[in-house]
C-alpha cells in the first residue's frame, strides 16, 4: 500500500513523524559533503531524514553522527553490498538476524536457510571457505554410518568436535567414533568386535591421471574401496579417476594376504612394473604398490582369477554341511620294558 500521509516519512519501512524546525545552513552542507541530501526532521529535534545520493532511499541519522561522522552509513546501501557479496558466495539474503548486527539468513543453494555472519560470506566470496549447510551436513553424516551398519545418535557426549556417537544396528553397542573414522570404516565395534580384520574387505585395482596423457594403476585392498578411491588416495579431489575392478572378500585379514601374494607374483613376473614413488608423490597419499598403466590388463586378469576363487570357495563352505572332526591320533602304545 503506498505512504500517503504527509506528516510521516517512510524510512526502511517503518513511518517517521515530520518535526517541525529550522535545518540549519550546518547540517545541509554537512549532508552534502558527505553523500546526502536533508530532508526533513523527524521523530525528534535529535533526528534527521536524509537522502542518499547514491540509490536514492531515505535514511534515518542522528544530528550528532551527521555532524561527527566522517561518513556515514546509508542501510539501503548496505544491504545492497550485503547481497551482492552474499550473491558472489553462491548464498542470497533473506534478512538481518534482529539479535546482532553481525550475523543475517541467507538461503543456501540446496534450498535450506542458514545462518552466517558476514564476515564469514565475504570470506565465501573471496575462495577462502567454503559454506555448509548444517541441515545437509547432518544428513551425510547419517548415510556415512548407515552405509556401515551403524547408526548416528548425536555430537560427541564429551565435546570432541572430531567425534560423534554411534549405534551398532548389528549389535545395539553404543560408542564414540571419530568422524573420520567411520567414513574411513577404520574403527572395531567395542560390543561385538567387528572390524576390517573381521568385516568383509575387497581387492580393487583403481586408475589414477595424475598428469595430462600419463595414468598409473593402484592395486591394493580396503573395506570400502570407494572411500579409498574419492578420500583417502587423492590428494587433489578433481583428479580424474576410475575403479576398474572390486573383488568382494569375505575378510579384511584374508584380504591383506592375497594383496600381498598378488604384488608378490606381479613383481616377479614383470620387474619393470612398478612406478617409482617421486613420479606420482605429488598427486596421490601413498608411497607403493603404484604400476605403469601397461599392466592394467594382467592386473585385472589376476583379480578375476582371486574372484573365481572366492566364489568357489564360498560356494564350498555354504555346501558342505558335514562337521569337521579334530584330526584322529591313535593313542601311543607303552614301551614295554
Amino acid at each position: 500500500m503506498p505512504h500517503t500521509d504527509p506528516s510521516t516519512l517512510m524510512i526502511h519501512g517503518v513511518p517517521e513523524q515530520i518535526m517541525p524546525g529550522a535545518l540549519h545552513p550546518q547540517w545541509v552542507e554537512a549532508a552534502r559533503a558527505k553523500g546526502f541530501e536533508l530532508v526533513a526532521r523527524v521523530r525528534n529535534r535529535y533526528n534527521l531524514a536524509l537522502r542518499c545520493k547514491t540509490c536514492g532511499e531515505l535514511v534515518r541519522k542522528a544530528v550528532y553522527v551527521l555532524m561527527t561522522s566522517d561518513r556515514p552509513l546509508c542501510a539501503h546501501c548496505l544491504e545492497n553490498a550485503w547481497a551482492k557479496t552474499a550473491e558472489a558466495a553462491g548464498l542470497r539474503l533473506l534478512r538481518r538476524d534482529p539479535g546482532t548486527t553481525q550475523y543475517a539468513f541467507y538461503l543456501a543453494p540446496c534450498g535450506h536457510e542458514i545462518r552466517r555472519q558476514f564476515e564469514f560470506v565475504r570470506r565465501i566470496a573471496r575462495g577462502e571457505v567454503k559454506h555448509r549447510c548444517e541441515i545437509c551436513h547432518a544428513a551425510r553424516e547419517a548415510a556415512e554410518a548407515a552405509a556401515r551398519d551403524w547408526e548416528l545418535m548425536s555430537a560427541d557426549p564429551e565435546g570432541d568436535r572430531g567425534y560423534r556417537l554411534y549405534r551398532h544396528s548389528s549389535c545395539g553397542t553404543e560408542a564414540r567414533i571419530a568422524r573420520a573414522n567411520m567414513q574411513t570404516g577404520r574403527f572395531t565395534c567395542p560390543g561385538c568386535g567387528e572390524s576390517w580384520a573381521t568385516a568383509p574387505s575387497h581387492l580393487y585395482a583403481m586408475r589414477f591421471e595424475i598428469a595430462p596423457g600419463k595414468s598409473v594403476v593402484k592395486l591394493g585392498y580396503s573395506r570400502d574401496p570407494r572411500s579409498r578411491l574419492d578420500h583417502q588416495l587423492p590428494r587433489d579431489k578433481d583428479l580424474p579417476r576410475q575403479l576398474l575392478c572390486s573383488v568382494p572378500v569375505r575378510s579384511g585379514t584374508r584380504a591383506l594376504r592375497l594383496e600381498r601374494k598378488l604384488h608378490k607374483q606381479l613383481k616377479a613376473a614383470h620387474p619393470g612394473a612398478v612406478v617409482p614413488t617421486a613420479a606420482y608423490a605429488g598427486a596421490l597419499k601413498v608411497k607403493s604398490e603404484i604400476y605403469r598403466p601397461e599392466f592394467e590388463q594382467p592386473i585385472l586378469r589376476a583379480l578375476r582369477r582371486v574372484a573365481r576363487e572366492e566364489v568357489r570357495a564360498a560356494k564350498g563352505t555354504a555346501t558342505d554341511p558335514r562337521p569337521r572332526r579334530p584330526p584322529h591320533h591313535p593313542p601311543r602304545r607303552k614301551r614295554q620294558r
